[in-house]
């Protein structure tokens, strides 16, 4: 039976910082799904053959055919989203060519730029032979065709246009009257979107996120929160994360000038066109009012708070926005634990490990 093994040779893990210090490049969300979600589906693997704890870069390959069984697993680039071409080339115990025209993501900012791409992809992954629940009368439907509720998913009065791209209603979330979503949009599993919220494509709203506000172009991995009125755009939020009343952050400069983050692995600045924004890591917050500037990055485990706009750059476990005093570890997995209360949860001994792994 054939199992799926990832490996990140194919794009260096610290230049995905800092969404990869607390998880595997495939675990990252764009579209709807996650890249390990996609490939699962797209090569109809089951419960049954998944293969989750294994990856090419910790186990040699005569340890995996022991463990597996020889010429019974596939080898897939984490960074690389599959697509048509892909697909048909994928082989038994061998890595897939990667020539001419691929989707992959190598910065931070690829998971934005390629959100378009994504979500219309996974739309058409997720609801193909499907039928959509039925949508209340009392909505605004253009191209309704493009439109697709799972069961569960609850929404009035609200202004759904896909002409210009689909959208996606995971099961049993809430779309509050007044909210505006222009595809292509997905508001995934659980997730709840306040009232008079403005959505824009290319946006995804991760699994059990509450936001509201103007969002534009960004994605919310899920469990995190911008609830309140301020403006996110062109943006990564990782999972638990809160920003706070009137948030907002910059994705363009007053002069039109490239946006350039830094990446610590290749120590230099990287040019990410003209457009970018918030960049913030697992676990996060900020302060009412915090002004992000264009190109910012945010580690992870961050309690910002600002007086203007923040640093571009703010290292994990930061409490402020310009890394001199540092979140204590003991208090900030407290935090973090009251945080995951409030959606139902509670912090696990893995997150504990990872995130002191980190804090070293």
């Amino acid at each position: 039976m054939q199992k799926i093994i990832f490996t990140e040779e194919y794009c260096k893990r610290e230049n995905l910082y800092p969404f990869t210090y607390t998880r595997h490049i495939q675990d990252v969300r764009i579209g709807i799904l996650t890249i390990r979600e996609k490939w699962e589906r797209v090569l109809k693997m089951t419960s049954a053959n998944k293969w989750e704890d294994y990856y090419l870069d910790d186990y040699t390959s005569v340890k995996i055919e022991k463990e597996i069984g020889k010429d019974n697993y596939l080898l897939i680039h984490a960074n690389v989203l599959p697509t048509k071409a892909i697909i048909s080339k994928v082989k038994i115990n061998k890595f897939v060519d990667y020539k001419g025209d691929i989707k992959a993501i190598y910065y931070p900012w690829h998971i934005v730029q390629l959100n378009d791409w994504a979500l219309r992809e996974d739309f058409v992954l997720i609801t193909a032979g499907r039928k959509s629940k039925s949508i209340s009368k009392t909505n605004k439907l253009m191209n309704p065709s493009q439109i697709f509720l799972e069961a569960g998913a609850n929404l009035e009065h609200c202004i759904l246009n896909a002409t210009e791209g689909p959208i996606y209603i995971g099961k049993n979330a809430i779309i509050m009257e007044g909210s505006m979503l222009r595809g292509p949009v997905a508001v995934c599993d659980g997730a709840v979107v306040k009232m008079g919220t403005k959505i824009y494509g290319a946006t995804t709203i991760g699994p059990f996120c509450t936001v509201g506000g103007e969002i534009k172009n960004s994605i919310l991995f899920g469990y995190s929160n911008k609830a309140h009125d301020g403006y996110l755009g062109d943006s990564v939020v990782g999972t638990w994360c809160n920003l706070g009343a009137g948030t907002s952050n910059s994705n363009i400069k007053n002069n039109v000038s490239e946006v350039k983050y830094w990446v610590d692995a290749d120590k230099k600045e990287i040019s990410a066109g003209n457009k970018g924004g918030l960049m913030m890591g697992d676990y996060s917050k900020s302060a009412i009012n915090t002004s992000f500037n264009t190109g910012t990055i945010v580690g992870v485990c961050c309690n910002i708070v600002a007086v203007g706009l923040t640093s571009k750059i703010v290292p994990n476990f930061s409490w402020g926005a310009d890394g001199i005093r540092k979140y204590k570890l003991k208090k900030a997995l407290l935090d973090i634990d009251r945080w995951k209360k409030l959606k139902g949860l509670v912090i696990t001994k893995r997150e504990k490990q990872i995130l002191t792994d980190i804090c070293k």
